[in-house]
């Protein structure tokens, strides 16, 4: 999601190094916490993390959205990822309609609407390491055409800036080089002004954490960074629309580029 200050963001300072506690992998010192290269080990712990995730996106598309509020629908996420194996939930964000303009709202009482575009932001911690998704689904019955062509053309300039971002990982890049690649296929498609926040966060043992893939962040990307790519666009009082995925550089079985650690559909899904 979004950086904000919340639960799950990573407050430690770089250079405090306490002893670690000997067989306790779930402790690491504050300095590892904050590292944003991760061993081969946390990379598969990351990776459980998010097929996790995936797994509660997979069971959330089945229940009814329509005539339930935020809220409601955000305890049946919290549920799932619990069931999936989360000992920690960070966040569930529920944003209906126009609430999906703001990239920051949480569940509330509004009730969802067919023809609402739905943004589902969620995350928490499985095995002591984070997750952290958005995909946003079309809740099905809308009336309004024109809305719904409207809702689709920027569906789509968000997919595309996602790919960019994730294909903008390679030898040499930056972490602005991410940020700049994904803003770039949002702004020719004239919704620039609409990308209101920077386009990924690092996670590890917990949901925020450096590197921060933004304007501006010139240092280089380096194998085993891991981090989100979650372009938006958010036009208020209408919706909004953000997909993230968790990445991770360079792993061995893609030395020149980056694989994705959520791996559900893009595809614009269609709810009840």
């Amino acid at each position: 999601m979004p950086s904000r200050t919340r639960r799950g963001r990573c407050t430690c300072s770089v250079s405090s190094e306490p002893s670690r506690t000997r067989g306790s992998p779930r402790s690491p010192t504050p300095s590892r916490r904050c590292a944003p290269v991760k061993d081969a080990q946390e990379v598969e712990r990351l990776a459980a993390a998010g097929a996790a995730a995936d797994a509660a996106f997979g069971q959330i598309r089945e229940v009814a959205f329509a005539g339930r509020r935020e809220r409601e629908v955000a305890a049946d996420l919290d549920r799932f990822l619990r069931e999936h194996g989360h000992e920690q939930v960070d966040f569930t964000l529920v944003c209906a309609g126009p609430n999906g303009a703001d990239p920051h709202h949480d569940a509330g009482d509004r009730v969802i609407e067919p023809g609402d575009l739905v943004v589902l932001d969620f995350g928490g911690l499985r095995d002591g390491y984070g997750s952290d998704t958005t995909r946003t689904v079309l809740v099905d019955g809308g009336t309004d055409d024109a809305l719904a062509a409207q809702q689709r053309e920027v569906y789509d300039v968000v997919r595309r800036a996602q790919q960019a971002g994730v294909d903008a990982v390679r030898p040499g890049a930056t972490c602005q080089d991410v940020d700049r690649a994904a803003r770039a296929v949002i702004t020719d498609a004239g919704y620039g002004e609409f990308f209101v926040h920077r386009t990924g966060h690092g996670i590890g043992t917990t949901t925020h954490e450096p590197p921060y893939m933004v304007e501006g962040e010139d240092r280089p990307i380096e194998p085993g960074m891991c981090f989100s790519v979650e372009p938006g666009i958010y036009l208020p009082g209408r919706f909004g629309v953000r997909i993230e995925d968790i990445v991770v550089a360079f792993p061995p079985d893609v030395p020149d580029g980056a694989r994705r650690l959520n791996t559900s559909t893009h595809d614009l899904q269609t709810v009840r």
